[in-house]
């Protein structure tokens, strides 16, 4: 049995990455795992760091709480749109928020822990666009910052992906299609 925290980084409510989230959670618990959810458009934290990293800016209740979850999480899973080619600002700044703690004063090595050393994760990215023009004019930069610069920086490892292109042009059969995927690696807890 896994414990796992799904983080839903979507500004908005009611959505196509919601419903990936809620999925994967209802496979984990299926699976007989232990899953918990959090969609930040439903959370009320500042995304903001105004400190930056100089001095560490006290925990909402909901970010508290998040934080606390994916601690003592074995497997992350992060669900995000797409969003001019990068992660959306809420789930950036829910993410800086979280590990700000770690960071602060990091440029001590006595002091600089990896927060999330020894759990894996899984990524699951949603776009608009077909899947040619995202690599083909942004790289596919935005997984990369996110796999790279942010989840591998903190120690997770290892971390898969999984990307859903061309969302809006899909049909609905499609869309359940996938939404069986999710709950099928939550199950597996993958």
């Amino acid at each position: 049995m896994a414990r796992i925290a799904i983080i839903v980084g979507h500004a908005r409510h009611n959505t196509f990455c919601e419903a990936l989230g809620r999925a994967y959670r209802c496979g984990a618990m299926a699976g007989g795992h232990e899953a918990a959810l959090f969609v930040t458009s439903a959370m009320a934290f500042d995304p903001v760091l105004h400190e930056g990293f100089e001095r560490v800016q006290p925990l909402e209740k909901d970010l508290k709480a998040a934080r606390d979850a994916m601690l003592a999480a074995d497997h992350l899973v992060i669900i995000f749109p797409l969003w001019l080619g990068t992660l959306p600002a809420i789930l950036k700044g829910f993410l800086e928020r979280v590990v700000q703690e770690e960071l602060v004063g990091a440029g001590t090595p006595q002091k600089f822990l990896k927060v999330l050393k020894g759990k894996s994760c899984r990524v699951i990215v949603t776009m608009g666009m077909r899947g040619f023009v995202e690599r083909w004019w942004f790289g596919a930069r935005g997984v990369k910052m996110l796999t790279r610069n942010i989840l591998d920086f903190v120690g997770t490892s290892p971390i898969h992906t999984t990307v859903y292109r061309n969302v809006d042009g899909v049909t609905a059969q499609r869309r359940r299609l996938w939404i069986e995927e999710v709950e099928n690696l939550g199950r597996r807890a993958v």
